[in-house]
């Protein structure tokens, strides 16, 4: 067994380990969702906190990891009298983002379940991580039902099984830590909601602090027990201190005066629901516990409210969750000094929201804002040409009427179009390709039947074998990868124009958060177009780039169209089961070149020959329209909609299905 990087010599990232180590002491707390760039020691940190929780008693033989002390009634395993158990390290287990909904909560036997009525349950993933830590990598990239699953169990403390009139349950109590780089994807804000803390790390800007981390991580390389020896001390002291604030937690009072300030934070940044309240509770009075109070203090409640409320205040997927400091300074002052009397600063613990130090430098800067995505220089088109204008804003974002991809796909579980998934409404059976998830019980009691007496049947219960199972097959929707097309040229470039222009590609991309997609982003102008966003979950960098686009120069429409086709042809050696929807965001017009119309019409026919579904958004305005728009549509095989007619109130009709057009 590897030997982990000791916590306690991690350097900086103070929110994070803080953050991890108020989970340690009162799990109630709701678990942590890390958010932050790649190489930020976000899974190192958790992963070493593992090692700091103290061992666990529990039922010998029980595979859910029952506490002897108070067994669960209702364990698979059970009943088990209370009684001395054994000790055993406190676990880690890993979801991984592709993880079946059966490794998560656990299998049924369903031919020993129909054959012989009885209940095999194989644990799942849930059961491993009951009374330790359930330590998702890359959340956002996790399937959404899965998601749902998790974070259930991590409420209710338990996992429940139905399937099949079969139903387990069993206790389920873990501490919940996620990490994401938001780059990928962002989490639904009903998903945010629920993971009680949230912290941004990003690697430190300081040399020294820098220096330091790669001194670490070298000497941990050259020698990982050696290393984590030398830090045996800091890592028992914090054990220790950990034990000592479970214990310290029940007795820590939350007077009136800080239930008000919590409430009146709550309030004043207007975050949905009650949960955020309970969650700072719980952080303020850990936050007293890990300090060695008995009382909370205003220090408490701001801390708390910087851990727990930056997330919940996301209204939209396009917003960078954050607080501002200066407001929540001032509704602390505000309800200050209403309830409680401070106990002595001086006294033992102060100052609750520290983590333990590490040696070396402690620069400012492991747990600062993540950048917004686009940051740091956005790439320029070549060739723009002649009358180039500065970007214009986007208008008002609107809600959009549901473009799909005709046919029944198999790509991953989204909300755009229909497919065939593991979840949906039930549209037939079949024989079960390896592991039966989904039994069909009429198609299974139908294929069994016409055996019964060659087999010997002799009493009521029904003979069945593993060629008798048919898994149900179901109809959900699927996500798709949306590249947008867009023209930035100078025939789009009035300024008004564009913004309208901008505003309904953001409708379109939130339209794309909404139902799972991935995006991609290609632009044309001058003599040449580019790939601005190759394709990804983070409509967040979508919107960051479409924010920025300068417009001016030629139209280069059959270069725009010829990298879009590129972009797609590498998607599908990636992702051969993500089918694309193509928008091409344009007025029509093509320049620049010999023939640009008919080199651009012999683009678009590339599309239709690969049965492509594709949508034109006409951008064309004017009393005179040519109708380029519209004949480009029917080069790619697709449909045209104006501006107008995207919007979800329009009268022009609802869109709902990308229409190929017949030959």
């Amino acid at each position: 067994m590897s030997t982990p990087f000791p916590f306690t010599a991690v350097v900086g990232q103070e929110d994070l380990r803080l953050a991890l180590l108020l989970n340690a002491v009162s799990p109630a707390v709701g678990g942590v969702l890390v958010r932050g760039e790649k190489g930020t020691a976000k899974s190192t940190a958790v992963r070493a906190l593992s090692a700091l929780l103290p061992e666990v008693a529990v039922v010998p033989g029980c595979r859910f990891s029952c506490d002897p002390a108070a067994p669960d009634p209702s364990c698979p395993d059970g009943p088990h009298e209370a009684g001395n158990g054994g000790m055993r390290p406190s676990r880690m287990v890993e979801l991984p983002v592709g993880a079946s909904e059966d490794r998560l909560v656990g299998a049924l036997d369903i031919e020993r379940a129909l054959a012989e009525g009885v209940k095999a349950f194989e644990p799942g993933l849930l059961a491993d991580a009951h009374r330790g830590i359930l330590y998702v990598d890359e959340v956002n990239l996790l399937h959404d039902h899965l998601v749902d699953l998790l974070l259930d169990a991590a409420a209710m403390g338990a996992s429940y099984v139905e399937r099949e009139g079969v139903s387990v349950r069993h206790a389920s109590k873990f501490l919940l830590v996620g990490t994401m780089n938001p780059e990928e994807g962002e989490l639904r804000p009903q998903l945010l909601d629920r993971f009680g803390l949230t912290v941004e790390v990003a690697a430190s800007r300081e040399p020294d602090q820098r220096v330091e981390v790669v001194r670490r991580r070298l000497a941990y390389d050259d020698d990982p027990a050696g290393f984590a020896a030398r830090w045996a001390d800091e890592e028992r002291a914090v054990r220790q201190r950990i034990v000592a604030a479970r214990e310290l937690l029940p007795s820590v009072r939350l007077g009136d005066g800080a239930l008000r300030q919590i409430a009146a934070t709550c309030a004043a940044f207007e975050v949905d629901g009650m949960r955020a309240d309970i969650v700072m509770a719980r952080t303020a009075t850990a936050l007293a516990a890990w300090a060695g109070r008995t009382d909370v203090l205003a220090e408490d409640v701001r801390q708390a409210a910087l851990l727990a409320l930056p997330h919940r205040r996301r209204r939209n997927p396009f917003d960078a969750p954050g607080l501002d400091e200066d407001k929540l300074d001032e509704t602390l002052e505000e309800f200050s000094g209403e309830g409680d009397e401070d106990p002595d600063p001086d006294g033992p613990g102060g100052g609750g929201g520290q983590p333990p130090s590490s040696d070396g430098p402690q620069a400012d800067g492991g747990s600062g804002a993540q950048p917004e995505a686009g940051d740091g220089g956005e790439p320029q088109p070549s060739g723009a040409g002649s009358g180039e204008q500065s970007a214009a804003r986007a208008s008002e974002p609107f809600r959009t009427k549901v473009l799909s991809v005709p046919g029944l796909g198999d790509g991953a579980a989204g909300r755009r179009s229909r497919a065939r998934t593991e979840h949906g409404r039930t549209t037939g059976a079949r024989r079960p390709r390896g592991a039966l998830t989904k039994l069909h019980l009429a198609a299974t009691v139908q294929a069994a039947a016409p055996h019964q007496r060659a087999r010997g049947r002799t009493g009521r219960g029904l003979v069945v074998r593993r060629d008798d199972l048919r898994q149900a097959t179901r109809e959900g929707r699927e996500g798709n990868l949306v590249l947008f097309v867009v023209d930035a040229s100078g025939s789009m470039a009035a300024r008004q124009r564009m913004s309208a222009v901008k505003g309904a590609v953001l409708s379109l991309l939130l339209d794309a958060y909404q139902r799972r997609d991935k995006v991609g982003l290609v632009t044309f102008r001058g003599s040449a177009a580019e790939v601005a966003l190759p394709p990804t979950s983070s409509v967040d960098a979508a919107a960051a780039r479409l924010e920025t686009l300068p417009t001016g120069g030629r139209t280069p429409l059959a270069a725009g169209l010829l990298r879009a086709h590129e972009v797609l042809r590498v998607e599908r050696l990636r992702d051969p089961a993500r089918r694309a929807l193509v928008v091409v965001v344009t007025d029509g017009r093509a320049t620049g070149g010999p023939e640009p119309v008919a080199l651009a019409g012999r683009a678009a026919r590339l599309f239709a020959a690969d049965g492509v579904a594709s949508v034109v958004v006409d951008c064309e305005s004017g009393p005179v329209r040519l109708g380029l728009a519209g004949q480009l549509a029917g080069e790619l095989d697709g449909t045209a909609v104006t501006l107008d007619e995207l919007r979800a109130d329009s009268i022009a009709g609802l869109v709902k299905d990308v229409q190929r057009r017949a030959a």
